[in-house]
């Protein structure tokens, strides 16, 4: 073992600490999922699910499975998205807290690497505020056939159907969608995180 590069990073702590920097250090990243569970549990231990647009009487199909692609353990969503009957959804989403709320005021934004089909989907928070289904915080995405790292900050979600400001301390789930337009969606989810600058 290298006692120096033992020593060194306890060294640099004490000295924030005498500066009067606060002993609680915050992570930059906090892991929600980083595949490593084989199986549709997240680091966090929620479970990701499939949910189409079914729901409200669309005709979306799809499907989530534990993969590996291009290299890289996955969940990967494939679907057939209609909007026929006023449809046009599939998702892969997760709760954050079996408690239903998740506090991430600690951070800036979510990152997560990806790769898919060069079309374009969207990221949908929804916090406990929210009372309707179709309301969420919104930003989309493209999904090239390359693995890539998308980061999105919180401060451009977009508010849909609802006036309420986004709080972030109020969190309950994560969506990761192919919406909106008649596609074969197909999205690979190797990583996801909240980060801090």
């Amino acid at each position: 073992m290298n006692i120096r590069a033992v020593i060194a990073p306890l060294l640099y702590i004490i000295f924030l600490i005498s500066l009067g920097v606060p002993n609680t250090v915050l992570a930059k990243e906090l892991i929600i999922d980083d595949r490593s569970s084989g199986n549709m549990a997240s680091t966090l231990g929620t479970e990701w699910r499939l949910f189409t647009d079914t729901v409200m009487g669309g005709v979306s199909t799809g499907n989530i499975a534990v993969d590996n692609h291009n290299g890289k353990n996955c969940l990967r969503m494939r679907g057939n998205v209609s909007t026929e009957n006023n449809g046009g959804f599939v998702q892969m989403a997760l709760s954050l807290s079996e408690k239903g709320i998740f506090d991430a005021s600690d951070y800036d934004g979510l990152e997560f690497e990806v790769s898919g089909n060069n079309e374009g989907y969207n990221l949908h928070l929804r916090t406990d505020g929210l009372w309707f289904p179709w309301q969420s915080y919104r930003a989309s995405f493209n999904a090239t056939l390359d693995w890539q790292t998308v980061r999105i900050p919180f401060s451009e979600l977009q508010a849909y159907k609802t006036t309420q400001d986004f709080r972030p301390d109020k969190l309950a789930r994560i969506g990761l969608l192919g919406i909106g337009r008649n596609f074969q969606a197909d999205l690979c989810l190797a990583s996801i995180q909240f980060y801090a600058e």
